[in-house]
């Protein structure tokens, strides 16, 4: 007798908009808008966080639907929704569509066009080009980490109608944090990536010397992008010394990582500093420009 499948339920088309990874979008997107300090809104404000929360889960779950079959084959996704059978690949498709416009939409017409621009160009840039950029390119991780800047801006113009230099700042920092961050994740993971022939850099070198380096290149980058608001009259000294000590932390545990004794432990904790040392930075600035508001 065939068991017929279950119906989905709320939790697996969640679990769709990986709300981990979309609450990061969301919290920057939310830092950009803040740090430019604009008038209070609350209209506009509560149409900017629930339409870049639609956004990310609905580039999530597109992004899914793209790769359901290479998820079917790596251990550390071959339980999500689609491979399981538990969505749909269809209903992944509509939903990841109907999020996404209805976002854009939203962005539109309550916030501002430039704002909606970025969330299309975060959008697009995702789903049109780094996933499939993930099947051929080296160069994948570079493209993600470009999709995963925009959402800053998405926050800065909603607040300014325009990206001044401190939004650029904020912009460079996250593309420069996502490099060290997703290079350690995926070199801990490459025997999972070169099993469905994904040519990213810790796939192509076997020994991870290059992806050490590579990592410790965008990690000192970022060091100095981090640094600028200050040097720039934006923040005060308080703001460089965090930032400073915070990067300059995160800069050790990439040091270590270039040493090939222990590199997949290096690659563990150089994963864990970069979950702490964003929050770090981003909250010091947000408080920053908060207690010295003119």
């Amino acid at each position: 007798m065939t068991i017929a499948p279950s119906k989905p339920t709320f939790g697996d088309y969640f679990e769709l908009t990986k709300p981990r990874l979309s609450l990061l979008s969301v919290l920057t997107t939310l830092v950009g808008y803040v740090t430019a300090r604009p008038p209070w809104i609350p209209g506009e404000f509560v149409s900017l966080m629930i339409a870049t929360c639609l956004a990310a889960g609905g580039v999530a779950t597109l992004n899914q639907w793209l790769e359901a079959d290479t998820d079917a084959r790596m251990r550390r996704t071959a339980d999500r929704p689609i491979p399981t059978g538990k969505v749909p690949t269809g209903s992944a498709f509509v939903l990841g569509m109907l999020m996404c416009s209805v976002a854009l939409g939203l962005m539109f017409i309550k916030v501002n066009g430039l704002a909606t621009l970025f969330t299309l160009l975060t959008i697009f840039s995702y789903v049109g080009w780094y996933t499939p950029a993930k099947r051929w390119s080296r160069w994948s991780t570079e493209i993600g980490a470009l999709a995963g800047a925009f959402p800053p801006l998405i926050g800065w113009s909603a607040a300014e109608g325009g990206v001044s230099a401190l939004g650029w700042i904020l912009f460079g920092v996250l593309f420069f944090w996502q490099m060290p961050h997703f290079m350690a994740i995926a070199w801990y993971y490459r025997h999972d990536y070169a099993a469905v022939h994904f040519p990213m850099l810790p796939v192509r070198d076997e020994k991870g010397g290059k992806v050490a380096a590579w990592s410790f290149v965008n990690t000192l980058l970022l060091f100095v992008v981090s640094l600028l608001p200050t040097f720039l009259g934006l923040a005060s000294i308080w703001y460089l010394l965090a930032a400073a000590a915070a990067g300059a932390w995160f800069l050790w545990r990439a040091f270590v990582f270039l040493k090939p004794e222990g590199r997949d432990r290096a690659a563990r904790s150089l994963f864990f500093a970069s979950i702490i040392y964003l929050p770090i930075t981003l909250c010091a600035l947000v408080a920053d420009r908060a207690f010295n508001a003119s």
